[in-house]
C-alpha cells in the first residue's frame, strides 16, 4: 500500500511513525510533513489546506489510503473531495466535522442526545454576551467561574477560561470585537464552568461500531501546576490514571455512543476519529468539547502503546467491517513532554536551531516526534510553537516519566521551555 498522511505536526509524524511500521505499507508520503516525518516518510510540499493539489497528488502516485491529521482540511471537505473522486481518505466529511468546526453544533448534538455537559448559552452579539454574563455573575455557581469558547476553529486556543465577571468580558472583547480569532468570533458559547480531572478520550468509528484508544490526559496550560495560558497541549499521558475500562465503557455509551447516532440520524453519518473531552466532575463526567480528528498531543502519547497494525484499523473503518476488528494494546504506561518556542502561545522566533535530536532519539524506550521543526541547510531548526514531543514508554508512570525527561534534557534550543510536572500526579 502507499499511504498519504496529511499534516505537519507532531500528531501527524506519530501517525506517519506507526503507519509505516505496517507490514501492509511499502511507502508513506507526509504533506507537508517536518523534519521528523522525513525519517519515516516521503516529504511532499502541499500544504494540508491546498486540498485540491493532495487529491491531484493521490490519483497520479496511485496512493491506496489518505489519513488526514488536522481539522482544517476536514472542515474544508477534504474526504467529501477525495470520496468524489473515488480515492480512499480516513476522516469525516465536511458536515459531520462541524461537531469540531462549530462549538454552537456541538452543543446541539449535545443537547439533542441528552449527552451530559455544562449548561451553556450561544451568543450571537457581544451585546447579547455581556448581557448573559451578567445574569450568570449574579448566580451562586458563578463562583467557579465561566468558560468562553469562540464557535469556529481556532488552532485550540479559542477557549478562555475565567475566573472573574472582568475576565469573561475581556475575553468577549478580543473575541467578538477585537476578532483575534477571525470569524471564528460570530459566535460564542458561554459556559458554566465544570471542576475536576480532564480526560481525552479518542475513538475510531466506522458511523455504527466504535473502537475506543486508551484514555490521555492533556495538559493544557503553559506552565507547571496547569499555570498560564492555555496552549495547544503541552504534554499528554495514557492511560488515564483512576479511569478503569469499566468507566472508559460507560463514557463511550453515555456521551460517545449518542453524539455518533444522532449525527447519523441527521443523514451526515460519522466515519473516522473522534475525540472527546471529558470532564470528571463529582457528579459523573461531562463531556467538554468533540474535535473531528485525532488529539494532539495525545496521539503521540497513545500511539506508542497500541500494538496493534493500527492500517487495518484504518481501513476497516472505511470498510465499515470495525465490529470485527481487535485491538491490542500494551501494559504499562507512556509520558509525553511537549517542548515549546520562547512566547508560545503567543508570537515567537522560527528558525533556531535545536541540538541533541539524534542523542535524545537514541534514549532507551523513547520516540521524538517532531512538530514546528523544518531542515535548513544541514541543521534542524524550529518552524512553530510546539516544537517537538518525546515521548516514552514503561512499566509504570514513574519509569515512562523519568525516561522521556532524560531524553528531553538532551535537547536544547534558544528560549526552549517544557513543564517539568507531566503525568506528575499519575505516577
Amino acid at each position: 500500500m502507499r499511504v498519504l498522511v496529511v499534516g505537519n505536526g507532531g500528531r501527524e509524524h506519530a501517525l506517519a511513525w506507526k503507519i509505516a511500521a505496517s507490514p501492509m505499507v511499502e511507502h508513506v508520503y507526509c504533506a507537508p510533513g517536518n523534519a521528523g516525518t522525513a525519517g519515516c516518510a516521503e516529504n511532499v510540499a502541499i500544504a494540508a489546506t491546498d486540498i485540491t493539489a493532495l487529491a491531484d497528488f493521490a490519483a497520479v502516485n496511485k496512493i491506496d489510503l489518505t489519513v488526514v491529521g488536522p481539522e482544517v482540511p476536514l472542515m474544508a471537505g477534504i474526504v467529501d473531495l477525495f470520496e468524489g473522486r473515488g480515492l480512499r481518505v480516513f476522516g469525516p466529511s465536511r458536515d459531520p466535522a462541524r461537531i469540531e468546526g462549530s462549538k454552537a453544533f456541538a452543543k446541539d448534538v449535545m443537547h439533542k442526545s441528552n449527552i451530559p455537559t455544562a449548561e451553556f448559552w450561544v451568543c450571537d452579539s457581544p451585546a447579547e454576551a455581556l448581557d448573559r454574563l451578567a445574569r450568570y455573575f449574579s448566580e451562586p455557581r458563578s463562583a467557579n467561574g465561566v468558560v468562553i469558547k469562540a464557535d469556529g476553529l481556532a488552532a485550540g486556543k479559542g477557549v478562555t477560561v475565567c475566573d472573574t465577571r472582568e475576565q469573561a468580558e475581556q475575553a468577549i472583547e478580543a473575541i467578538m470585537v477585537q476578532r483575534v480569532f477571525g470569524d471564528a468570533g460570530n459566535q460564542v458559547v458561554i459556559e458554566e464552568r465544570l471542576t475536576g480531572p480532564e480526560a481525552s478520550i479518542m475513538v475510531i468509528t466506522d458511523g455504527h461500531t466504535i473502537v475506543p484508544m486508551l484514555p490521555a490526559q492533556d495538559h493544557k496550560r503553559l506552565l507547571n501546576n496547569d499555570e498560564g495560558p492555555n496552549t495547544g497541549g503541552m504534554g499528554a499521558y495514557c492511560p488515564v490514571k483512576g479511569l478503569s475500562a469499566a468507566d472508559v465503557s460507560a463514557i463511550i455509551e453515555s456521551i460517545v455512543r449518542p453524539a455518533i447516532d444522532t449525527i447519523r440520524e441527521l443523514g451526515i453519518p460519522y466515519r473516522g476519529a473522534l475525540y472527546a473531552g471529558i470532564m470528571l466532575t463529582p457528579d459523573g463526567p461531562r463531556c467538554i468539547e468533540f474535535n473531528c480528528r485525532f488529539g494532539d498531543p495525545e496521539t503521540q502519547a497513545v500511539l506508542p502503546m497500541l500494538k496493534s497494525d493500527l492500517v487495518p484499523i484504518l481501513i476497516a473503518a472505511l470498510d465499515g467491517n470495525l465490529a470485527s476488528t481487535s485491538v491490542e494494546w500494551y501494559g504499562g504506561a507512556s509520558v509525553s513532554i511537549v517542548a515549546a518556542s520562547g512566547g508560545y502561545p503567543g508570537s515567537f522566533k522560527r528558525g533556531v536551531p535545536i541540538s541533541g535530536l539524534e542523542e535524545a532519539a537514541q534514549s532507551a524506550g523513547c520516540i521524538l516526534f517532531h512538530g514546528g521543526t523544518r531542515v535548513s541547510g544541514n541543521e534542524v531548526v524550529t518552524d512553530g510553537g510546539r516544537v517537538f514531543a518525546v515521548t516514552a514508554r514503561g512499566e509504570d508512570f514513574a519509569a515512562a516519566r523519568e525516561a522521556a525527561y532524560a531524553a528531553i534534557a538532551h535537547i536544547s534550543f534558544q528560549d526552549m521551555h517544557y513543564r517539568t510536572d507531566i503525568a506528575s500526579g499519575a505516577a
